[in-house]
């Protein structure tokens, strides 16, 4: 069964089409248990709040429900966050992914596949984990839900992403980070078919093929901070994932004119805690921003560096020292190449010089911020001169005539210098 549905309007898909979509998704289907896949937190503009709280009631009086979000890497949400993003679910429900521990290994990327896929960039084979319940033959249908938009890694999140990275272990996100980091960002940013896209397609292909998934694609877009829903694309095939980065490519990505000379992005705190998330300010905008520019990251919620203890002690370490240093130094470290989507992470975190990098923040010290090679100002002073609560997107001019770019959430796009890129 294929639901494919668009709305054209500002204000995109109403909550009862979602609503009507999802439920017509289950029609004909005789299923005892299912296990629904959602992103996280840090997805909470995807709308797969709605989507997965509509499928639980639908599912829970006639069926075992349980629910794994995709974390990846990330810390566990906590209750108030899975209120507030699936509504009046059970806590109980949601499962908790260790992407350390819980995992099975379902096969292997070979070596010459990645040789051919990155132009002989990279060269090792890569292993195939995902969480234990995917594999689960007690579950006969699993659901995975999540947004299209974006993405530095990959190209365009989602699809296949969520189960191999969001649920996915260690040599699959460490190397998957890897690969796309060495290929580069700006070759992959908002494409499909891209070397780490590959991978995960080879994955799916091989080593999935059995496993009944249904995969429920959404295109969003939060001005204001409220969600509008462009697109819900529902399938079992990859044509859901095509018609979803085509719409995405639309909505979500924005190419400027000219190159930005400034750009101040707004981090939202209950989004962002960490440079290891709030870093989206500075991948996302890379290619928009012009040489010798400066991009200054409103980040009121920013207290540390990595999601983990262990992420967040490499960062500390080695900072975010540009591409070739970092790649240097992952050559004669061992905990980098023990930790290659930390190295990947650095990697992504830096303007390799083209551009300066602040940090405004209110409850990590100035000097943690600069131990890792960004800028650091007081958040209190920056907003007082750059207002989050009166700029508007895009544009934005001055009292004393200075021109900015201003971004709201930098995880719902991707901007582009349309003369450069």
């Amino acid at each position: 069964m294929e639901i494919f549905v668009t709305e054209k309007g500002k204000e995109g898909l109403s909550a009862e089409k979602i609503k009507a979509s999802v439920l017509a998704s289950l029609e004909g289907r005789h299923v005892k248990k299912v296990l629904l896949i959602p992103p996280d937190f840090t997805r909470y503009h995807s709308n797969a709040g709605l989507i997965t709280n509509t499928y639980y009631h639908a599912l829970k009086d006639t069926c075992e429900v349980d629910i794994l979000p995709a974390l990846g890497t990330h810390e566990a949400m906590t209750k108030e966050q899975c209120a507030e993003m699936y509504g009046d679910i059970p806590f109980e429900k949601f499962i908790y992914h260790n992407w350390r521990t819980d995992v099975v290994n379902i096969g292997t990327v070979p070596a010459e596949f990645l040789t051919e896929i990155t132009e002989g960039l990279w060269n090792d084979p890569v292993s195939v984990e995902v969480n234990k319940r995917i594999m689960d033959p007690s579950y006969d249908l699993i659901i995975s839900i999540g947004q299209v938009v974006p993405h530095e890694v990959i190209g365009m999140a989602n699809h296949s992403k969520n189960l191999f990275v969001g649920c996915g272990g260690s040599d699959m996100i460490n190397k998957s980070h890897m690969v796309g980091a060495v290929y580069g960002m700006e070759r992959m940013m908002g494409k499909d078919f891209t070397p780490v896209r590959r991978i995960f397609d080879y994955g799916l292909e091989h080593f999935l093929k059995d496993r009944p998934i249904l995969f429920v694609l959404t295109v969003t877009t939060a001005p204001g901070g409220k969600i509008h829903t462009h697109g819900l694309f529902i399938g079992e095939k990859r044509n859901a994932l095509e018609a979803a980065i085509s719409l995405a490519q639309k909505c979500n990505i924005d190419f400027v004119e000219k190159g930005i000379k400034k750009c101040v992005v707004y981090l939202d705190p209950k989004e962002f805690k960490s440079t290891w998330l709030g870093n989206k300010a500075v991948y996302r905008t890379r290619m928009a921003i012009a040489d010798g520019g400066e991009l200054i990251v409103l980040a009121p919620g920013i207290t540390k560096f990595g999601e983990d203890a262990t992420n967040d002690q490499l960062i500390r370490k080695y900072g975010y020292c540009g591409r070739l240093k970092v790649l240097e130094l992952f050559k004669e470290n061992a905990d980098l190449q023990e930790n290659m989507g930390t190295a990947a992470h650095l990697i992504h975190g830096s303007s390799d010089g083209r551009f300066s990098i602040t940090y405004a923040v209110k409850d990590i010290s100035k000097e943690e911020i600069e131990s890792v090679h960004f800028k650091a100002a007081d958040y209190d002073e920056m907003t007082k001169i750059y207002d989050p609560k009166k700029l508007t997107y895009g544009w934005n001019t001055m009292e004393n005539g200075e021109e900015i770019y201003f971004i709201p959430n930098p995880a719902l796009g991707l901007w582009i210098d349309q003369t450069r890129f």
